[in-house]
């Protein structure tokens, strides 16, 4: 048995959380979710981490829910699941609107809640053999959380068919709802995931990149006047920062910027 729920290093600016209940493949029970969040917290205050990179040990990425624990439960009360539930959504949106950049590293498989945290990452990696879906709907449960990041993400006709067939998908069907981003060979996966934290964060601003990534999930919230409205407060508070301030100068004066 594995002695602890995550593997957290830094390496280069990247700050890697990797899952590590390769015996369960990797199922999230509430000491992992805790564990998690704690991680990104406590990367989101490193100011010697600039992106961070959620990977897993073991063959899968992560199977979702552990579903012996989900089976511990079932003789709670309403609240006492709403309570546990919650937790969940506080990881997933923590993910999402952390100021920092996430990318998911998917060495295997990721199913439901695996597949979830892998949605709800900025970027993701894969390599060709990983399979990819929500699978609730064929033991009884509903795959509720990840739905409202989903949705957001490949639009609702395609999160229909991934949440109410449960079907699995190839990560090449993954690639083309754009559900992951980049399939890889297994030999070069964390190379490439760590190239292109490393262009992130040599030639973006880190302040720059949290607020457009901020923007991006506000503005979905808003109709078009309110969106183009906040977008212009946003652009005006932008010029008045100090790294638009740093990188227009360099630029004008022709010298490299270092971010």
């Amino acid at each position: 048995m594995s002695e602890q729920p995550l593997i957290i290093y830094k390496k280069d600016r990247i700050g890697y959380i990797q899952l590590n209940r390769p015996e369960k493949r990797n199922a999230l029970n509430a000491e992992l979710v805790s564990a998690l969040k704690k991680a990104i917290q406590e990367f989101e205050n490193d100011r010697n981490v600039k992106v961070m990179v959620i990977k897993a040990s073991g063959k899968a990425f992560c199977s979702g829910a552990d579903l012996a624990y989900l089976q511990s439960l079932q003789s709670n009360t309403y609240e006492e699941n709403l309570e546990d539930s919650n937790k969940l959504k506080s990881l997933f949106y923590k993910i999402y609107t952390s100021p920092k950049i996430i990318i998911a590293e998917i060495q295997g498989h990721a199913l439901a809640g695996g597949c979830g945290l892998a949605t709800v990452c900025d970027f993701s990696f894969t390599v060709p053999a990983a399979k990819f879906g929500y699978t609730e709907v064929k033991i009884g449960f509903i795959p509720a959380i990840v739905k409202v990041f989903l949705i957001r993400k490949i639009g609702e006709g395609k999160a229909k068919q991934l949440l109410l067939d449960g079907d699995l998908i190839s990560a090449e069907e993954a690639k083309a709802m754009g559900l992951v981003n980049w399939i890889v060979g297994t030999d070069e996966l964390g190379q490439k995931v760590y190239d292109y934290a490393q262009k992130l964060i040599r030639q973006n601003s880190a302040q720059s990149m949290a607020l457009t990534k901020e923007m991006i999930g506000r503005v979905q919230e808003k109709d078009l006047e309110e969106g183009l409205a906040y977008a212009a407060t946003m652009n005006a508070k932008a010029r008045g920062t100090q790294d638009c301030k740093k990188g227009i100068a360099a630029f004008l004066n022709k010298e490299s910027i270092n971010w």
